[in-house]
């Protein structure tokens, strides 16, 4: 049954559908010929969630990501025990020891996960890294940090890390992206109280203009909010369409619409 309505251009979906590169293949025979078929080496995409949260809110996205023939390291990682730096060099590697003997390595990352990201490619490269993208990320800060840091129990509650999270904290220190990024921002707020202390848009969490970052290949503004938002089967559909070709669906502007299924 299909449940969700995603706005987008018509010419883009058929275009998608014709080149068998629409999001949501419904045949093992649409699957295999998205990743599997059409690609020799192997593809290994990297789940890496936010803070306070853990591999399980990435499940839907890893299931749909097996659809499409991926394989998927859904990885944890203790988000609310040690800095960003500290965090990033074990979480990775340990992901990357996973994957498939030559694969090709792409990522998928949620707020603090797109930040653990960066700051390990300051540092360290990746053999055969391909494509990523980051949902929700505070690559030039939240403003919720900056307001609420100073609160008792905000820093028992969101660690170290979370700490680092504001406007000149770690976030915007690090140097401009040198490979291939998607960035997906959310503009659904739920907390007008928290939003208040955010310029323009924003997902309750981070401003839509802060989850940019010099060097990346697109950006897509979606109308949801930041805790949940891998859950969103548009979001989801941006992402797997990211991943395959390297920009997103019709970000150039709204028109027709997409149904996509919610099962």
């Amino acid at each position: 049954m299909l449940n969700r309505v995603i706005k987008t251009r018509t010419a883009a979906l058929t275009l998608a559908i014709m080149g068998g590169t629409f999001p949501f293949a419904s045949t093992q025979t649409q699957i295999e010929s998205n990743v599997m078929a059409t690609n020799a080496q192997p593809h290994c995409v990297i789940l890496l969630h936010g803070l306070i949260r853990t591999p399980r809110s990435m499940l839907r996205l890893e299931w749909e990501l097996k659809k499409q023939g991926y394989q998927v390291v859904n990885q944890g990682y203790k988000s609310r025990k040690a800095t960003i730096e500290d965090l990033a060099g074990p979480t990775i590697e340990a992901a990357l020891s996973e994957c498939k003997l030559g694969a090709r390595i792409h990522f998928v990352t949620h707020s603090l996960g797109g930040i653990l990201l960066r700051q390990y490619l300051k540092e360290n490269s990746i053999e055969n890294l391909g494509r990523s993208v980051m949902m929700g990320p505070p690559n030039q800060g939240s403003h919720i940090p900056d307001e609420m840091g100073d609160w008792v129990g905000f820093d028992l509650f969101n660690g170290p890390a979370g700490a680092q999270l504001g406007t000149d904290g770690l976030p915007p220190s690090l140097p401009p992206v040198e490979f291939e990024v998607g960035i997906i921002a959310g503009s659904k707020s739920i907390n007008p109280l928290l939003s208040n202390k955010i310029p323009g848009d924003d997902d309750v969490k981070v401003g839509v203009e802060f989850t940019k970052v010099e060097g990346m290949a697109d950006h897509v503004t979606i109308n949801v909010s930041h805790t949940y938002m891998m859950n969103n089967s548009e979001v989801i559909g941006q992402t797997l369409y990211f991943l395959k070709n390297g920009i997103f669906i019709d970000n150039s502007a709204p028109a027709d619409a997409i149904l996509v299924s919610d099962d």
